[in-house]
């Protein structure tokens, strides 16, 4: 599970998150929905410990990412695409990490498999199409076999068959019984894919509760969005 709980995160003097608090819930998948530069990935990056909160706590069944001990198998993330070396091959990235978080080395070829570069495996990351690093980004999110997964933008650069390949995993991943945070502006991949919602605007949620309840009275989500970050809206979370 996942608790953000009265999260807030300056820039300086901007303020990028305000008194978040929401939870992601095993066995949900979550999505994290907002429009560029509302604080999604400001969350997401305390959230896994490359950035200290000013205010309020997030935890990863119930600790902070920091004191995980070999991380990469309680939680799994990607947040700008593989990170992996532009010198390495997509095999080398992942036999290093598999090697820091004490992962059995069988593991890298199930992943490379499950993330379709089997093929690809002994090229440099550098050569790497964009869609062909979101893949390498989530197989080394997988590499562990986590509990929790927590992706930023995950479809980015992938082709109609790698988006219905993930929209996929994710509701199978979640339907046993794991955890899934799932943050984007891309409100088609939200309503195919998340049984929860989290609607953030600037710092601020407008909304948390189950798709259909937030999408009731509207023709789509893309309209509940408008409706919720629009402008003129009172502040403070809607609940349903």
């Amino acid at each position: 599970m996942i608790e953000i709980n009265s999260l807030t995160k300056r820039h300086g003097r901007k303020v990028a998150v305000d008194n978040v608090s929401f939870t992601v819930a095993p066995g949900r998948v979550t999505g994290f929905l907002g429009p560029n530069g509302a604080g999604k990935s400001s969350t997401l990056r305390v959230l896994l410990g490359l950035d200290s909160a000013d205010a309020g706590t997030a935890l990863i069944d119930g600790r902070p990412y920091r004191s995980l001990r070999n991380p990469l198998r309680t939680v799994g993330s990607l947040l700008d695409g593989s990170g992996g070396h532009r010198a390495r091959t997509a095999r080398a990235h992942l036999s290093w990490v598999a090697q820091s978080n004490g992962i059995r080395r069988s593991r890298i070829d199930e992943v490379l498999e499950l993330a379709g570069l089997t093929d690809a495996a002994g090229k440099r990351i550098g050569k790497y199409s964009l869609g062909m690093g979101r893949r390498l980004g989530l197989a080394t999110a997988l590499l562990g076999e986590p509990e929790l997964l927590v992706l930023d933008e995950p479809v980015n650069g992938l082709d109609p068959e790698g988006i219905r390949w993930i929209r996929r995993f994710l509701t199978e991943y979640a339907a046993d019984g794991r955890t899934v945070l799932l943050s984007s502006h891309l409100m088609s991949e939200m309503a195919g894919t998340a049984t929860d919602l989290v609607v953030i605007t600037e710092g601020r949620v407008v909304a948390d509760g189950p798709l259909e309840q937030i999408t009731a009275g509207h023709d789509s989500l893309e309209d509940a969005f408008f409706a919720l970050t629009d402008a003129n809206q009172e502040p403070g979370a809607r609940k349903w």
